[in-house]
């Protein structure tokens, strides 16, 4: 099935507590997903289990509302359709923790750790968008470096719940490169930027 070109009226902003709220209808009532709120990987598992739901949210507000902007919002007209979060690497304990994801030297990276598209604008090209916007987000604040973790998916309609990273392709399409893959199912991509900070 081919792919519908991307919606004129479409902009990229990064979350400030001003936009918050379009966060929050983006989200629903469910975080995203199962009361995760983005913050899967900045917590500690166990924290992460614990806070489902209420805490998580308050959890990623109390960021927002320290003006640390932890990712981008997009938006279709004045509706919030997609949310990337993008941020140096260290904000992500998740990643401390894992062999797989381990860092694949010693330079400083931003990471893009999530990618949430609303059900029925996926499919169309947004991914990549949010990709690319993610990395001139990150070279703003000072960045050499924006790397992903995207998921190869099971099959070719793994449900997009499974795919929160990311896909191989939409990286790809983005600009961003294999830096390493230490498992058959999650590469490392990543994408050189210009800091302008």
């Amino acid at each position: 099935m081919a792919k519908t070109a991307v919606p004129r009226g479409w902009s990229i902003v990064p979350v400030t507590p001003e936009r918050w709220d379009d966060l929050a209808a983006l989200f629903g009532e469910r975080g995203a997903c199962g009361g995760c709120w983005c913050m899967a990987w900045r917590l500690p598992s166990s924290e992460f289990r614990a806070g489902k739901g209420s805490k998580n949210r308050r959890a990623l507000k109390k960021l927002v509302d320290a003006r640390q902007a932890p990712g981008i919002l997009g938006y279709l007209g004045d509706e919030p359709v997609a949310w990337c979060a993008v941020a140096p690497r260290a904000s992500y304990s998740f990643l401390a923790r894992s062999r797989v994801l381990a860092p694949v030297d010693e330079s400083e990276v931003w990471s893009v750790t999530c990618l949430f598209i609303r059900k029925e604008q996926r499919r169309r090209g947004l991914s990549a968008k949010m990709l690319r916007a993610a990395a001139v987000f990150a070279a703003q604040r000072g960045a050499r470096i924006v790397e992903g973790y995207p998921t190869v998916p099971y099959s070719a309609n793994a449900p997009g719940a499974f795919l929160w990273t990311g896909t191989e392709a939409a990286f790809r399409k983005a600009g961003y490169r294999e830096a390493a893959r230490r498992s058959p199912s999650r590469p490392i991509m990543r994408r050189a930027v210009r800091p302008e900070a």
